[in-house]
């Protein structure tokens, strides 16, 4: 792979991996095994059926709890600890048997972009979480996953837009921290008021 294509997978995968983990993991590693794709020797235990069928059924489970309002704020909640460490070091892997400062760059920019992009995801979903209906959580959703498999297409076949896309989505992620700031405060005060609402109320004791 040449340094451009490195780039996109590096990059590219931990922007997806913070979107859907378990769809980046599965794609790549079934992709791979099928050789519609060549991964680099750091990564092709993706390839492995054991790794492929833990992520297969990881994503089956994320699929119908990304469904359900509030359940997938939760789940996001979660996984903070699981894809963004998992964005890096898809991101160091990426670019193989390097020098230990290039490792460890190819680390923190990965890990830089996974926190930016799950913070911007879980962000999101917690704000559409306020409105009534279900479909807004459906829709949203199943164009992540969409958005994952168009990125990793995107990635081994045109990995200049790849890379402009990340990089797109980096300076709109930095002008929008203000305004996510004020959607996740907003969406934990409209959680808490539905909770309170659900509370049960003492009965209040009638006069002798």
């Amino acid at each position: 792979m040449d340094v451009l294509e490195t780039l996109s997978l590096a990059l590219g995968t931990a922007w997806t991996s913070s979107i859907n983990l378990y769809a980046t993991v599965a794609a790549l590693g079934i992709a791979g095994r099928m050789e519609m794709i060549q991964l680099p020797p750091d990564l092709q235990v993706l390839q492995d059926p054991l790794v492929i069928g833990l992520a297969c059924l990881m994503y089956v489970i994320e699929f119908f709890a990304d469904k359900v309002p509030y359940i997938d704020s939760a789940w996001d909640l979660l996984h903070t600890f699981i894809r963004v460490p998992a964005g890096a070091i898809l991101a160091s892997r990426s670019i193989g048997t390097v020098n230990p400062a290039l490792e460890l760059a190819a680390l923190l920019a990965g890990g830089g972009v996974a926190l930016a992009a799950h913070g911007t995801k879980a962000t999101l979903r917690l704000a559409i979480n306020v409105s009534p209906e279900p479909f807004s959580n459906w829709l949203a959703s199943i164009g992540e996953d969409l958005t994952v498999l168009g990125s990793i297409w995107l990635i081994f076949n045109h990995p200049l837009i790849m890379l402009i896309l990340v990089g797109g989505f980096i300076a709109l992620a930095a002008w929008l921290i203000p305004k996510l700031f004020r959607l996740a405060k907003n969406g934990f005060q409209m959680l808490r008021a539905r909770l309170r609402r659900k509370e049960p109320t003492e009965p209040v004791a009638k006069p002798s």
